[in-house]
Parts: C-alpha cells; sequence; structure tokens
C-alpha cells in the first residue's frame, strides 16, 4: 500500500513507518516528534487502529507544518480516528 507524507497537499511517498517526508518531518517541532515515535506502534498503519496519543501528535505536526507553510491544515483521516468509538 503506498503510504504519503502527511503533511498538507504533500505527494511524496514514504515508509509507512514514518509520519512524513524529510523536508516536512524537520518541520515538525521536536517536542511533537518525540511524541509521534513515543506513541507510534509498528502495523498501525497496516491494521488502521492507531493509538489516540499518536492521533493527536500527529494532528498537531500537521497543523505546526500547515502553519509554518501558510496552508490550512488537512487533518481530516486523525478527526476521522479520534471521533471513533474506540476514543469516546
Amino acid at each position: 500500500m503506498a503510504h504519503t507524507c502527511h503533511a498538507t497537499e504533500c505527494e511524496v511517498e514514504v515508509s509507512p513507518q514514518m509520519w512524513g517526508c524529510r523536508r516536512h518531518w524537520f518541520m515538525v517541532p521536536q517536542a511533537i516528534r518525540n511524541q509521534i515515535w513515543h506513541t507510534y506502534r509498528d502495523g498501525q498503519c497496516d491494521d488502521w487502529n492507531p493509538s489516540k496519543p499518536y492521533c493527536l501528535a500527529a494532528k498537531a505536526a500537521v497543523e505546526a507544518v500547515a502553519l509554518r507553510e501558510g496552508k490550512k491544515p488537512d487533518t481530516r483521516v486523525y478527526d476521522m480516528f479520534l471521533k471513533g468509538e474506540n476514543y469516546e
């Protein structure tokens, strides 16, 4: 399955273990990058079952990068997970 960078409007393909491409990853504040690594679970992109803490950190990363790029953040995928029945 193809996996692209999670930054808004980025189409760069990255491995499933990575949140985003190198350029966008290093635009994410270090504290948020640390949260992403701390909460990432191997296989979560395959089973579509990321944890709430991961989704919150990854969503914050999307928002941080979009702010730096002057874009409206596209957080739909994380909003979908965060509104799911597993997290309510």
